[in-house]
């Protein structure tokens, strides 16, 4: 329920509580007299679902909007009077005036933003560097960046030009800080005794899997965008809310940093398009979402110039989405690829060690190398193989070409194999 309360004007009583009247709530008036500018206070609960009605309807019979409209949620209100209410107003959404406040203040001061985000970021590209998801989950928490991405979509459909401005700048410039930080951090520990000698940024798992994203991914952002919308419109879960927006959003931001300070062009690549999808996803999600559940500007004349707007901001972002979606496209079929071959080459090996035309000959794979990169600029994957075998046996001269042909055979690609003859004793 909400409570709320009216500060009326001098001479502006009658027409608060015929709008009232007509609405269909109960209220109650008391007398003003700490200032000659307001001559009572009017309080009235209602539902959720019928504070928009009622504030329109005060609006459009004239009402100064300079005056004082306060409306606060009530813990409880103790009335058998509010089932009827309940039931005339059906609804879980809350007002349009509740929704830009919220959305407000869920975009920190650009102070506490920025320090938020940047203590957020160092202990996600720490939780990135040691592989732990654990880590990553709870710098989540800290990350701010669920206002400013439900700001700007709420500030385009209700008409607030500067609330949608402030959540752009401050998701634009907020991500650039991200990947500053996390560049910065690894520029420092880069070298140093904290990471292993000849620390490979790309093999760690967490690293790796924000630079080999696949069209999967977007359904995170999409479902954090709708989940963010829910949350504000009905006021739940906005905590864990946020954390799956920056999940979405920071991780990636400070792999692209990782990217700079390794001087790693496809982790640039690669994580900085994870993160402008992500990002453009949140926001076109929310904006749809927001005009579906009824939003519109407190003017009815702005509404159908917001509604172009919101057309427009859209098809950018889906033409945007799109072609960035070609990228992650690209990076799931090369993924595919590698790992395919990996596979295969596995499969065929463990075939050729049952075989019984290899004798007592043990195939043991013992790298491959075929990266992303390989598979765009038409380089030949790389396969060593360890061949155990007892001691004194000989292999034709041709044994690395056939071990070669059943490989690609199994692949159906072309491979460049290294073949390892190790004598091997087993006792017992």
């Amino acid at each position: 329920m909400r409570l709320v309360q009216v500060f009326v004007p001098e001479g502006d009583l009658d027409l608060v509580l015929e709008t009232a009247d007509e609405i269909g709530v109960d209220y109650a008036v008391s007398e003003e007299t700490s200032r000659g500018e307001f001559e009572a206070v009017v309080s009235m609960p209602v539902p959720p679902a019928a504070v928009e009605p009622l504030l329109s309807a005060l609006r459009d019979a004239g009402f100064d909007e300079d005056s004082y409209t306060v409306v606060t949620a009530a813990e409880t209100i103790v009335s058998s009077r509010t089932e009827e209410l309940v039931d005339e107003f059906v609804g879980t959404r809350i007002s349009r005036e509740e929704l830009s406040a919220r959305a407000a203040d869920l975009a920190p001061a650009a102070s506490t933003y920025f320090v938020l985000l940047v203590v957020s970021t160092a202990i996600a590209t720490a939780g990135l560097l040691l592989d732990s998801a654990a880590t990553i989950i709870g710098a989540m928490v800290v990350a701010p960046l669920m206002g400013p991405a439900l700001a700007a979509s709420v500030g385009v459909v209700v008409d607030d030009d500067e609330l949608a401005t402030r959540g752009v700048v401050l998701q634009v410039f907020g991500l650039l800080a991200s990947i500053a930080t996390a560049a910065l951090i690894g520029w420092l520990l880069r070298g140093t005794v904290l990471l292993p000698p000849g620390f490979d940024v790309t093999t760690v798992p967490q690293v790796r899997e924000r630079i080999t994203p696949d069209l999967l991914a977007v359904f995170l952002a999409l479902g954090s965008g709708i989940a963010g919308v829910v949350s504000l419109v009905r006021n739940v879960g906005s905590v864990l809310v946020g954390v799956a927006i920056a999940v979405a959003l920071v991780p990636p931001a400070a792999t692209v940093g990782l990217g700079i300070a390794w001087a790693h062009p496809t982790m640039i690549v690669t994580a900085g398009t994870l993160v402008l999808v992500n990002m453009l996803s949140i926001n076109l999600t929310a904006l749809i979402l927001l005009w579906i559940s009824g939003y519109r500007p407190h003017r009815g004349a702005n509404v159908d110039r917001v509604y172009g707007r919101i057309r427009s901001r859209v098809a950018v972002l889906v033409v945007a989405i799109a072609v960035l979606s070609l990228v992650l496209g690209g990076v799931t079929y090369g993924t595919y690829q590698t790992a395919a071959v990996e596979h295969d080459v596995q499969t065929e090996l463990a075939t050729m060690s049952d075989d019984p035309v290899f004798a007592d000959l043990e195939f043991r794979e013992q790298d491959v190398q075929y990266e992303l990169v390989d598979v765009y600029a038409d380089n030949r994957p790389v396969v060593t193989v360890l061949v155990e075998r007892p001691p004194g046996e000989r292999e034709p001269d041709d044994f690395a070409d056939r071990v070669r042909e059943r490989l690609e055979e199994a692949t159906g690609t072309d491979l460049q194999v290294t073949v390892e003859l190790v004598d091997t004793r087993r006792s017992g």
